[in-house]
């Protein structure tokens, strides 16, 4: 009997002191946003001369990389260089960044500075009307001027 309520005594013992350490840890950081690059090396990507480079960061392993891929696409241009950064072929290019969500689409001027982008699906519409504005800052998407 003695023995049993040395154990009762232990194991409550243990508890307690099992629950006052979980109060001490911290809690888990809350994540807020992705890392999205500000700066991109031009030389990174297929046509660094180009006057602006749309990066659509992508992985095979994801459900929404290919319909942004293809909502990207036809923003080609001889000004507008449009790449796909597969995580399986671009890893390097994937740690160089730290992209850790995608899809994830980067629009950089001659520079490489990255003047937009958009993390997760994207419309045709939203990411049309980024590339629109960043190329003609007084105009709107639909051709009319800002000031009309």
């Amino acid at each position: 009997m003695d023995r049993l309520i040395l154990l009762v005594v232990v194991a409550t013992v243990a508890a307690v002191a099992a629950r006052l350490l979980q109060r001490r840890r911290p809690d888990a950081p809350v994540r807020t946003g992705w890392t999205v690059p500000e700066q991109l090396d031009r030389d990174d990507f297929d046509q660094p001369d180009v006057s602006w480079l749309v990066a659509v960061f992508t992985s095979a392993a994801c459900d929404s990389c290919e319909s942004v891929m293809a909502t990207a696409a036809p923003l080609a241009s001889a000004e507008v260089a449009v790449q796909e950064v597969e995580i399986g072929t671009h890893r390097a290019v994937h740690d160089r960044y730290a992209v850790d969500a995608v899809p994830m689409v980067l629009i950089a001027d001659a520079l490489g500075v990255v003047r937009d982008h958009h993390v997760g699906p994207v419309s045709a519409t939203h990411l049309w009307g980024s590339l629109a504005e960043l190329r003609d800052p007084g105009s709107t998407p639909d051709g009319c001027s800002a000031g009309s």
